[in-house]
């Protein structure tokens, strides 16, 4: 290296070792003051959840207002979300349950919003993620709602329905699908295997490059990538994350097609969460069979100024075509507009369920 470059550097690189140390000193006097607001508590008897999704919501978003830069806002969350998970093991392991098996985009989902720091449970189906929250064996689950490709994913809203558990947050992820194969060519490759949502997204590019592949449904894209590490007749469509775990090797990436391709997860617990200062409350509305109803649904909302962020229907299964609606509404169910919202909806509703407040993302 040219020794004037050189002599230019090894300041700088001194100076980045230096605020590296500080740094580091800064985060055991964070990681110590956790701990002691767990021995309050424990003081106390107020142990209570050790997830607080509004507390995080908020601190994350002040840094970013504050921020002068020219360190991102998005490096924020990510450098923090990490710091956050990390001082919130030393009190207590917060296990995640979500579809697996490794390398999932619902594992990429749990690990962006609560941090690695975390115990991972991998389940064979939403509802055994549902089943493993209620029962206690995890603390909060991770599940994929909407896909802006396909549209809601049926299952989750179903279970949403029946569930006790209540909503704590979301996270929207850009989902990039690759194709993937032992060989990383699709020779000798007999069928494509992805969760059916991953193949309604790559069946326009599936269908132009190789139309002579069966397309058979796994339970999870993860699925797919484990049997396709065993059986060198198989594809994979799955995330990058998921070749890397299974030993596999990618032939083309992005095969979505639709290049914007997001997918919403909601993150479901037992608690409750408290107002962050930006928050969604979720709902399922029936209405009753006649003129006006659903009209008569959204007029509260206009009454109290409280915007809606999405409306979805789901058949009621009564064979009366007969209706469940999944409403977002902007605002948490504490502030009195919302509060009020909810009342005369309630009112009017045949069938009411608020499924939670929960920072927007």
């Amino acid at each position: 290296m040219d020794n004037r470059l050189q002599s230019q550097l090894q300041p700088l690189r001194e100076e980045i070792d230096r605020i590296d140390q500080e740094i580091l000193s800064l985060l055991n006097r964070r990681a110590q003051t956790a701990q002691q607001v767990g021995k309050v508590k424990e003081a106390f008897d107020a142990g209570g959840p050790v997830l607080k999704p509004e507390r995080e919501a908020s601190l994350i978003r002040h840094l970013q207002g504050v921020n002068s830069g020219p360190f991102t806002n998005q490096g924020i969350e990510s450098v923090w979300r990490e710091i956050i998970s990390a001082c919130r093991g030393l009190e207590s392991t917060l296990t995640v349950a979500y579809l697996g098996p490794a390398g999932s985009f619902s594992e990429q989902a749990a690990l962006e919003q609560f941090g690695h720091a975390i115990t991972k449970l991998p389940c064979a189906s939403f509802d055994e993620v549902f089943r493993a929250v209620e029962a206690g064996q995890a603390n909060v689950g991770m599940v994929p709602v909407e896909n802006s490709t396909e549209g809601s994913v049926n299952r989750t809203l179903d279970l949403l329905l029946n569930s006790p558990l209540k909503l704590l947050g979301e996270r929207s992820l850009g989902i990039q699908h690759c194709i993937m194969t032992q060989s990383g060519t699709l020779d000798g490759v007999t069928r494509v295997m992805a969760h059916p949502q991953a193949l309604a997204q790559c069946q326009g590019w599936l269908t132009q490059h190789y139309p002579h592949l069966a397309r058979d449904a796994a339970s999870s894209n993860a699925e797919a990538a484990r049997i396709a590490a065993q059986d060198p007749t198989v594809a994979a469509i799955a995330g990058a994350v998921a070749a890397e775990a299974w030993g596999l090797n990618v032939v083309v990436s992005g095969i979505q097609d639709d290049p914007q391709n997001r997918t919403r997860f909601l993150a479901v617990g037992t608690q409750d969460t408290l107002p962050s200062g930006q928050d969604k409350t979720s709902l399922i509305l029936a209405v009753p069979n006649r003129a006006g109803a659903v009209y008569d649904m959204l007029a509260p909302m206009a009454e109290n100024g409280v915007s809606m962020s999405r409306l979805e229907s789901r058949p009621a299964r009564t064979g009366q075509w007969e209706y469940y609606f999944y409403v977002d509404l902007m605002g948490h169910q504490s502030e009195p507009a919302v509060q009020a919202t909810l009342a005369a909806l309630k009112q009017r509703a045949a069938f009411f369920k608020v499924l939670g407040s929960y920072p927007v993302q």
